[in-house]
């Protein structure tokens, strides 16, 4: 979806379900949450208190004529509320900050757990900067939301009625006009807030472009090198990056204004409580706002206070826009996970592998129907197969028959369109497809993520039975040589053999093999076939091949004709 697109249509029901989302994001915080509300409450309130001491002694000093010596007490209490202020805040911001790292952590955690859920061939058409974004800048969008807008939503909800509260039975003239001009604030803040958000939105669409961009064009940029389009691709980054800056700018832009607006409101508010007062005590309203200088400066001071927690609300209002389009984002990215066609078949098919007898095989397909991911069509129309320990089995076809198709089904990550899957309790699967992805490191750190812990002496036995010790031994520094991402600097047949050296340390019971001998000379492909059938004596083989030394070495082969119907025959 591109950043200037029309953003799908936001209604209050929307809202309300991204809302809920970001309460059950900090569900495991509740307690902190409430710790932060209390303290924030308290310390709303205790400004009145503050104020009132304040008010006290200024009567007490400037009317009442009284020494200071005997207003040590009520100067001890206002210390003593100011200091109790600055601890609550200090322990509302505190209790507020677990509450964002918690949210933080369910959010990418959820994202984590869609993007597994959605496996390995979804992935593949994604692009990786992007969906990094979703854990990144995204889970950050939340914070301002925990510590901010919950907290000020809290004061306006306390602290401006225990105002009115406390004006009221003082200056009710003064206690009517903040509750006249009170509305205008939240008015104000809901219509600007709604152009926030959609702004919002759009800003983090085009950082997470900009990201997706940015970090393809890093992986590639040994080829892009090569072929000279490093300054076209700059180009592109440039263009990227204006895109956010503009973004950024609209956004800055809506905040400005609110903030604008917001204040002009408050500060006419406050301009009208002064001169009521100020007109009250030059006797110009009939007697009527003459209390006492105490009682004005209470009122005075409260005013500003009234406001505060609606300033500070409309000012965090922005940092809900931007969680609420952290959220949207994360649904627009990912999506509900999609589903096979609809049937008995292909809901009994949707179901995850059923398992199958300790004693029986260690995987059975019945009259599989498969189709690849995004074809309009299927490849497979009817395929049985029973995988028993020891077996070696080759699938054959042209390309396009459904090889590599049949292995993704095998292996869990594509749901059949009719028949189903068995498979045994605890089974242990292991793919290597064509393209295994080799990361930034040496080739023993590559190696290592399937065992992280395995020795250097299991690193070399799994490595001298894939044969990477055939290239690797004439490398600087062995298996510890740094290759490039997605192994740069390697040759796909040495890409595909540390990806099989990397699925033998896992020891898995069934290994599924994409076309594992392909560029391999003659030699190479002998030896690498006796090291896996040394390995496999008590595991299962299922090996998709063009090779005639592969079909020879397994005891069936299995072809896939372009009809799609599979004919299992002897080697």
């Amino acid at each position: 979806m591109d950043a200037d697109s029309p953003l799908p249509a936001d209604t209050p029901q929307l809202r309300r379900q991204r809302t809920a989302r970001l309460a059950e994001l900090a569900g495991e915080a509740r307690g902190q949450q409430r710790v932060a509300a209390f303290a924030v409450a308290l310390s709303g309130i205790g400004v009145i208190a503050q104020a009132g001491l304040i008010a006290w002694l200024v009567q007490s000093v400037f009317i009442a004529q009284r020494p200071l010596a005997g207003l040590l007490a009520p100067f001890a209490a206002l210390a003593t509320v100011l200091l109790a202020r600055l601890l609550l805040s200090s322990w509302a911001q505190h209790a507020a900050g677990a509450v964002a790292d918690v949210a933080r952590r369910s959010l990418r955690a959820g994202v984590y757990r869609q993007l597994m859920a959605r496996g390995p061939l979804w992935l593949r058409g994604q692009r990786s900067g992007e969906l990094g974004e979703l854990l990144l800048a995204h889970g950050e969008a939340l914070e301002g939301y925990y510590t901010g807008y919950l907290q000020a939503r809290v004061e306006v909800a306390v602290v401006p009625l225990a105002i009115l509260l406390a004006i009221f039975p003082l200056e009710p003239v003064v206690g009517v006009i903040l509750v006249c001009t009170a509305p205008l604030i939240p008015v104000f803040m809901m219509l600007v807030g709604w152009g926030a958000e959609a702004a919002g939105r759009h800003q983090l669409q085009s950082l997470a472009r900009m990201g997706g961009h940015f970090a393809d064009r890093l992986k590639g940029l040994g080829l892009l090198r090569l072929y000279g389009r490093g300054e076209a691709e700059l180009a592109g980054i440039q263009a990227a990056a204006e895109g956010v800056r503009v973004r950024t700018l609209r956004v800055l832009r809506i905040a400005f204004l609110s903030s604008t607006v917001l204040e002009f409101f408050a500060s006419a508010s406050v301009a009208m409580v002064a001169l009521y007062l100020g007109l009250g005590y030059l006797g110009m309203l009939g007697g009527h706002g003459a209390g006492s200088l105490g009682i004005g400066v209470f009122c005075l001071m409260l005013a500003p206070e009234f406001y505060g927690p609606l300033r500070r609300l409309a000012a965090h209002y922005h940092d809900r826009a931007n969680a609420l389009a952290a959220i949207s984002e994360v649904d627009r990215l990912l999506g509900p996970a999609p589903v096979p066609a609809s049937g008995g078949a292909a809901e009994a098919a949707a179901r995850e592998l059923e398992p199958a007898e300790a004693r029986g095989p260690l995987l059975a397909a019945r009259h599989l129907r498969l189709r690849p991911q995004g074809a309009g069509s299927d490849v497979v129309t009817d395929l049985s197969l029973d995988i028993a320990p020891g077996r070696r089995l080759a699938l054959v076809g042209a390309s396009g028959s459904g090889k590599s198709t049949v292995l993704e089904a095998l292996a869990g990550w594509l749901p059949p369109q009719a028949g189903r899957i068995v498979q045994r309790p605890g089974l242990r699967v292991g793919y290597a497809g064509q393209r295994p992805y080799l990361f930034h490191g040496s080739i023993a750190d590559n190696l290592r993520l399937a065992a992280p812990t395995a020795s250097t002496q299991r690193l070399q036995a799994v490595a001298e039975a894939a044969q990477v010790m055939r290239f690797a031994a004439r490398l600087p520094q062995g298996l510890d040589t740094v290759i490039g991402e997605r192994g740069f600097g390697l040759s796909g047949g040495e890409g595909r053999r540390i990806a099989l050296a990397r699925l033998l340390l896992r020891e898995p019971d069934l290994l599924l093999l994409d076309e594992p001998t392909a560029f391999l000379d003659p030699d190479t492909e002998a030896d690498l076939l006796d090291a896996l059938g040394a390995f496999a004596r008590e595991r299962a083989v299922i090996v998709a091949t063009h090779s005639a030394a592969v079909q020879t070495w397994a005891d069936t082969v299995v072809a896939l004709p372009a009809r799609g119907v599979a004919v299992e025959e002897p080697a």
